[in-house]
């Protein structure tokens, strides 16, 4: 029996596959905006942090034009590009089944993370979710991790975040949250280990005992 009450989850390449919608959009967006696709390395190495700081380091000057684009594609694209992770449902399941208390902590706004989770009915296992607008710090810094617990009720030692990119992981370790690394998402298993997870499960079937053992 985990001495953890709380798994606080990360969204896209955590509970849902947006990696290709995410591209994809920025692909587009950016040839609305700049007339060039943005190379996907780069994008990819910024997914994790708000759209809008993303925009403003791929694109200068021109920041809010690639968010409102990249937007407009997103919305284009969702329905047609967004995945599902096999196994995810039944993982949720075993957790709330253990007593574990769930939430989304995401740097996305609400509304879009909300769509991503009701596309595969996902919704109803999360009794919160933290998103861009509800805290004025992103992640790598730990402030919406934190507010989490605050609302949740609980100590951040007593929570894990489980998340698949490096800014999870750094966020989870400033909070003082245990940090799971979510392999089958978007960013490398070293990446992960240099960012600082204190764990790792390389697809969310594992999850459940790997927290009930932590």
């Amino acid at each position: 029996m985990s001495n953890k009450v709380a798994v606080l989850f990360d969204l896209d390449g955590t509970l849902i596959d947006t990696k290709e919608l995410i591209l994809t959009s920025f692909r587009k967006g950016s040839m609305d905006v700049l007339g060039k696709a943005l190379p996907d390395e780069r994008v990819q190495a910024l997914i994790g942090i708000p759209l809008i700081e993303q925009a403003t380091i791929l694109a200068p000057g021109h920041a809010q034009e690639l968010v409102d684009a990249y937007r407009a594609r997103n919305r284009e694209l969702h329905d047609l590009l967004i995945k599902y992770f096999e196994g995810t449902r039944e993982m949720l399941e075993e957790l709330a089944a253990c007593g574990m208390r769930l939430a989304v902590v995401t740097s996305k706004l609400h509304a879009p993370a909300l769509e991503g989770l009701a596309s595969f009915d996902l919704e109803g296992f999360f009794e919160l979710i933290i998103a861009k607008e509800d805290t004025d710090k992103h992640k790598p810094d730990p402030a919406p991790l934190l507010l989490a617990a605050e609302r949740m009720g609980v100590a951040p030692e007593d929570c894990v975040y489980v998340g698949d990119s490096v800014y999870d992981m750094r966020a989870a370790r400033a909070a003082g949250m245990v940090a799971i690394a979510a392999l089958w998402g978007m960013y490398s298993r070293e990446e992960l280990l240099e960012a600082g997870c204190d764990f790792e499960a390389a697809a969310p079937c594992e999850l459940p005992a790997l927290i009930g053992n932590i």
